[in-house]
């Protein structure tokens, strides 16, 4: 099987869903639209597509031109009923693909935060099987409405859109399940002064933070990014 992997800024990490990957020895066709790569002009070549986050919004069209096509392209995937993984970023623009509206400037989260899941998640294939409060790592203040016919699959009291399906398992989620501990830690080293703008705390405060949630935000990620694998079907190719 061979999975579209779409970055959208330097420093962004497939970190567990990468492990998931690996495990399931699928291929991973990685494309950086953001320094000039190209966008494929459909799903045929692909099994799934995975679309990671970035520091844009899903509206940055005039910095980042490729971004409506990369919303379209996210469709074509789901409507095929091929597996989509949006995350943060890639949530609002597979939002953005199905016709919702993205909000600016809404909802701010930074660091591990607890999520709650909703009835709707109770069997469903990538969330069902874990916690139904758990903490993971969120970095984001933009959000969406949830397009027409989306399950909502998770929630919390800051934005209440963190988690949705279309069809069969084209999912998007608010918050970096992929984000493993290591992941975090690389982004503090990487984005420290971007960090110390968000939450002057934070990186003193790190060991406390970590102590507290690392090692069950890595679990529920883990278990979710397996589930999201789980789900992908190999298309057939003459």
């Amino acid at each position: 099987m061979r999975v579209l992997v779409v970055e959208n800024m330097a420093g962004s990490d497939l970190g567990l869903v990468g492990v998931a990957l690996s495990e399931a020895n699928i291929e991973i066709d990685l494309r950086q639209p953001f320094s000039g790569d190209s966008l494929p002009d459909g799903h045929d070549e692909h099994d799934a597509i995975v679309v990671l986050g970035g520091g844009q919004s899903a509206l940055d069209d005039h910095t980042h031109p490729y971004l409506p096509d990369l919303a379209a392209l996210m469709r074509s995937f789901g409507d095929a009923d091929k597996s989509v993984l949006g995350i943060c970023l890639g949530s609002q623009l597979l939002a953005r693909g199905y016709g919702a509206s993205n909000i600016l400037g809404a909802a701010r989260e930074f660091g591990w935060h607890e999520v709650r899941l909703t009835d709707e998640a109770t069997n469903d294939p990538m969330l069902g099987g874990i916690s139904a409060i758990f903490p993971i790592f969120e970095w984001h203040s933009d959000t969406f409405t949830l397009p027409d016919g989306a399950a909502h699959l998770a929630t919390n009291g800051t934005t209440s859109h963190q988690a949705f399906r279309m069809g069969r398992a084209a999912y998007g989620t608010q918050f970096h399940f992929e984000a493993s501990t290591a992941v975090v830690e690389d982004w503090n080293q990487n984005f420290a002064t971007v960090i110390d703008g968000i939450d002057p705390t934070w990186l003193a405060r790190y060991p406390d933070h970590a102590a507290k949630h690392a090692e069950t935000a890595d679990a529920a990620g883990l278990a979710i990014a397996r589930a999201w694998v789980r789900t992908i079907e190999p298309s057939a190719r003459e």
